[in-house]
């Protein structure tokens, strides 16, 4: 695709020469002033090698004037207009010199020149200060020459951080716009639709939006009018970007690309100016798109800025976006997609209908949608067959499009570290593995005591986790030492639309199996839990405060979806209320950790196999747990799904290694950490934990 910027000053259309720089000036300006000193207000002049030779020219009475500097030490003078002086002094060569008749001599002091001109009593004799032009150019035009060599080189540097676009104004036209002009062109980075994969829904209103500029009058005969405004909503690196720039591979029209961070600069007014002149621009060009990455830059809510009421650069750029979209001027066939992860801060001034008409939301891949992400991706990549993208999608739920694509380039490099020729299944798995826990680190230090713990704490999750119907499948469990992680354990998260209250107890359940483990069969307990009890703590405060899950307070949630909280700087209850919601939170973790030791007790001989096993193999996957407590008698919810679609043939005996909890070792404290990334919408319990 074709890319230039708008009024780069450094273009040379026509295959021309460059244009003219204000820069040449000062050059010349230099040059005239060395020229004045070198040869400037210079006459031919004589200079009289020796001094006895200039004093016997004034006693034989050649010289009509002397001219003296004392601070040079020496004379000038002037001969006689009469031939036989100008032939005594200068010689046969005497017409060169007959215009001012000069010449010049060094005296030893000026005062012993003073006693020979008393001496022979000359009266044409004249004391002047020297005239030193180099040392007038120093202190006097050197200076100021500097200073506007500084103004001209801090001009371009500002120019090119904050008006580079701008033209050769520089700092004058910091107002302009820096947005980057997309044309058709068959340029080879171009991106059309086919590149993305997924994302049907988004993908087919986006086509719309191209399809009514290729062809208005289809839309336009039956009354409808071209959409304002688009508005893609999303978690980051599913593709938002991407699809924009699709846009700009497919439209038959100008494009216009920026960041929300473009508008915003040091200088008042001059994110306001640059917007005017982004949409000036768009209109000069005619059915046109402006694409505006990371919008809440400058589209965030006004009114609640931290500087309580003082003037905000931001909030004066917003204004000005919206009058451009939507005010009495008119920005027919101007089209403005925006992308943002962000849309719960964004002023709703700004999401009305009429600037953006539409929110077209990007979720993360399902497992269909991340089969084809596999597959965009893979296509520059050496594989052989045991790569299966059925498998790998199933691997990986709840990444998103850049993080499978981050998957492939790291199977890519471990291959190639490797030596191989191509690249195969298990370096995607050893991927997944060093994406989500880190790299492995075998010769990490630890002591037989605290190998223990570590494997009965992950040994607790893994058997409470097996034999609870909701909690995660466990795939894979290790005590190797991978990235800042001492162990991990390994889950395969499930994928669920809605989360019912027995899911979520049952997961707390299965978290704080790891401490229970640790009380009941070593009779300690350590810091290894810390996460383990942070993320129980948050979804037992969820269940009470967000989702009305409680028995005491049922039906409530204090919970504000829009970001947009009223409140100011008060709860939205009252103090008693607080601590309902503080004893409910403690009975729920407390009821759910007793369910862990009566879980633990009953399988406590399973659970202490499973710990030596780890103790001996280091790692362990969930045939290991099937033989020692059995096959689990619950279908999963992707099992469910594949059965419905018919899609059981997809099914691989391989179990998934993409996400779990990682014990994490900080400041000399093991901790849990749980790196399962989000695999559903966020909700007020996810939002807290780390992905």
């Amino acid at each position: 695709m074709e890319q230039k910027k708008i009024q780069t000053p450094q273009a040379k259309p026509g295959g021309k020469g460059p244009k003219f720089n204000l820069s040449w000036i000062y050059g010349i300006i230099v040059l005239i002033l060395f020229g004045t000193y070198f040869f400037g207000d210079r006459v031919p002049m004589k200079e009289i090698p020796s001094y006895p030779v200039f004093k016997q020219f004034v006693m034989d009475g050649h010289i009509a004037s002397i001219e003296v500097f004392p601070q040079k030490n020496q004379v000038e003078a002037v001969v006689k207009d009469s031939m036989p002086s100008m032939k005594a002094v200068f010689g046969d060569n005497y017409e060169t010199y007959a215009k001012e008749r000069k010449v010049t001599v060094k005296i030893p002091s000026a005062d012993k020149f003073e006693e020979f001109i008393s001496e022979v009593k000359f009266q044409q004799v004249a004391y002047k200060e020297s005239k030193n032009y180099f040392e007038l150019f120093l202190y006097s035009v050197l200076p100021f020459l500097l200073l506007i060599l500084f103004f001209v080189f801090m001009t371009r540097r500002m120019s090119g951080q904050m008006g580079g676009s701008g033209g050769p104004g520089g700092i004058f036209n910091v107002g302009k716009s820096k947005a980057q002009l997309f044309d058709k062109g068959n340029a080879a980075n171009r991106v059309t639709f086919k590149d993305v994969a997924g994302l049907a829904g988004a993908k087919q209103e986006i086509e719309e939006i191209v399809a009514f500029l290729k062809n208005p009058g289809k839309y336009t005969e039956l009354g409808g009018k071209i959409p304002k405004g688009a508005l893609l909503v999303g978690p980051p690196g599913t593709g938002k970007t991407l699809l924009a720039k699709a846009v700009a591979g497919e439209a038959d029209v100008p494009f216009f690309s920026m960041s929300g961070s473009d508008f915003v600069e040091m200088f008042v007014g001059v994110g306001a100016s640059r917007v005017r002149d982004l949409f000036r621009q768009a209109k000069e060009k005619a059915p046109c798109i402006i694409f505006i990455d990371e919008i809440d830059a400058v589209g965030r809510s006004r009114g609640k800025n931290p500087n309580m009421g003082s003037n905000d650069e931001r909030e004066n750029t917003l204004n000005q976006l919206l009058t451009e979209m939507d005010g009495f001027g008119s920005n027919s066939g101007v089209i403005i997609l925006a992308a943002t992860n962000r849309a719960d801060i964004l002023d709703k001034a700004l999401l009305r209908a009429g600037r953006f008409d539409r929110q077209i939301h990007v979720d993360l891949p399902d497992i269909h949608e991340r089969k084809q992400i596999f597959n965009v991706h893979l296509r520059p990549i050496k594989i052989n067959e045991t790569v299966d993208v059925n498998f790998l999608a199933k691997q990986t739920p709840g990444f998103s499009g850049a993080d499978i694509a981050n998957v492939c380039n790291e199977a890519a490099l471990i291959a190639a570290r490797k030596g191989k020729s191509f690249v195969e299944k298990q370096d995607f798995l050893d991927a997944v593995d060093r994406i989500v826990g880190g790299l492995e680190k075998k010769t990490k230090i630890i002591t037989q005591s605290e190998k223990k713990s570590i494997a009965y704490h992950e040994a607790g999750h893994a058997t409470i986790s097996w034999m609870l119907e909701h909690a995660n499948p466990l795939v894979k469990v290790t005590i190797v030492p991978r990235g800042e992680a001492l162990g991990a354990a390994w889950y395969l998260p499930e994928e669920r639309q809605l989360t019912v209250k027995e899911h979520i107890l049952d997961e707390m359940c299965a978290t704080l199996g790891g401490r229970a483990a640790e009380e009941i069969f070593l009779n300690q307990i350590s810091t290894g839990a810390i996460n383990d009890l942070e993320r129980v703590t948050k979804r037992a405060y969820a269940m009470v405060a967000y989702f009305g899950m409680s028995e005491q307070l049922p039906n409530l949630s204090y919970y504000d979806s829009s970001g947009n909280s009223d409140y100011g700087f008060t709860k939205p209850y009252s103090e008693k209320t607080a601590e309902l919601i503080d004893a409910e939170a403690k009975n729920i973790v407390a009821e759910q950790y007793k369910r862990a030791r009566k879980i633990l007790k009953q399988h406590a001989e399973g659970h202490n196999k499973l710990a030596e096993l780890l103790l001996v193999r280091e790692v362990i996957f969930a045939e290991d747990l099937e033989e020692i407590f059995g096959k689990r008698p619950w279908a999963s919810r992707h099992d469910e799904l594949i059965l419905q679609n018919g899609n059981g043939s997809e099914e691989e005996d391989a179990p998934a290694l993409p996400v779990g909890e990682v014990v994490v070792d900080s400041s000399a404290e093991v901790m849990d950490e749980t790196t399962t990334p989000d695999s559903e919408k966020k909700t007020p319990e996810d939002t807290p934990e780390k992905a």
